[in-house]
């Protein structure tokens, strides 16, 4: 029991250390709660864990080879950096008009989208889940079988929902106080920031290969 408790701990410590890295989820959290609220960065995170649910199911089923094949990671970095440049570009060109921060939308289905198309939209999500997240789910295994493997996920999942939850509460927090030009102005920082992502990713590709 007391192993299982504590690999569920490092399952979150794990995660957290993932989640804190700057990323495309973390800039469309950030963007998406300045127009929605506190509420974004628990939907982008659903949308990110319906990704890994799907990526979970396909590894277990035998196809771990394929997410981990350069011609998977090349494909995957291309488009998935065109996607998130495409990202980029319309965050960048938001009207300051839209700005409403006394008005929370309340559909955030399109944040939950946001959340799968950030993930498997980088290649680093697939290579992460084929190598570290694949020994995780064998050592959770290992562990204490079925429910090993659910504490892996609960521990991984819990480290995504409070960071990125945190961040989306201060963050709209933040747009209460916030004028139409600071809005703008980080909206094009994100949108920047996606953009070199994106380009990033396909370069970092296409030379690996």
């Amino acid at each position: 029991m007391l192993e299982l408790i504590f690999f569920v701990l490092t399952s979150f410590a794990a995660g957290l250390s993932g989640a804190l890295v700057p990323g495309p989820m973390l800039t469309v959290t950030i963007s998406d709660s300045l127009k929605k609220g506190y509420l974004a960065g628990p939907m982008v995170v659903s949308g990110h864990i319906i990704a890994e649910i799907v990526l979970i199911i396909l590894i277990i089923g035998g196809l771990r080879w394929l997410i981990d094949s350069p011609m998977a990671a090349l494909v995957i970095g291309v488009l998935g950096g065109f996607v998130l440049m495409f990202m980029g570009y319309n965050l960048f060109k938001t009207d300051p008009d839209s700005y409403e921060p006394e008005e929370e939308l309340k559909s955030n289905h399109s944040s939950i989208a946001d959340g799968i198309i950030t993930s498997i939209s980088n290649p680093y999500f697939f290579i992460w889940w084929a190598t570290i997240g694949f020994a995780f789910m064998f050592k959770g295994l290992e562990i204490a079988g079925i429910v090993g493997l659910l504490g892996f996920l609960v521990g991984h999942w819990s480290a995504d929902l409070s960071w990125y939850s945190m961040v989306s509460f201060f963050t709209s927090k933040g747009s209460r106080i916030m004028n139409k030009h600071s809005y703008t102005w980080i909206m094009r920082i994100c949108g920047v920031f996606l953009v070199a992502l994106g380009l990033y990713f396909i370069t970092s590709v296409t030379i690996l290969k």
